[in-house]
């Protein structure tokens, strides 16, 4: 995989966002990436920014509501293929320590 993304989508509502956004995390099944989801958004990782971009469209459209909020962050980097473990275990390799806290 050479592109990660972090990809918001929240329904502007009150209450629970939960089913809304479920629905979003759903639509991300149709396409060839791998992802997975944390509370402030789902990562997203593809061979290429297209398949990013049409899986992020599916999630935004699957959402009900009004107004829907999206939020598209890509790394896009040409020159590696690390996944987005990789980069994650490459920061904690410098800490010496894994990259969270121990209050669970």
């Amino acid at each position: 995989m050479t592109a990660v993304a972090l990809l918001s989508v929240a329904p502007v509502i009150e209450g629970s966002m939960a089913e809304e956004v479920a629905k979003a995390v759903n639509a991300l099944e149709s396409f060839d990436v791998d992802y997975e989801t944390n509370p402030m958004g789902t990562v997203i990782e593809a061979d290429d920014v297209g398949t990013i971009f049409a899986a992020a469209e599916a999630a935004h459209r699957a959402v009900d509501g009004d107004r829907v909020s999206t939020v598209l962050k890509i790394d896009d980097k040409r020159t590696s293929d690390e996944s987005a473990s990789e980069k994650v275990a490459s920061v904690e390799a410098a800490l010496g320590r894994p990259a969270r806290s121990d209050n669970d």
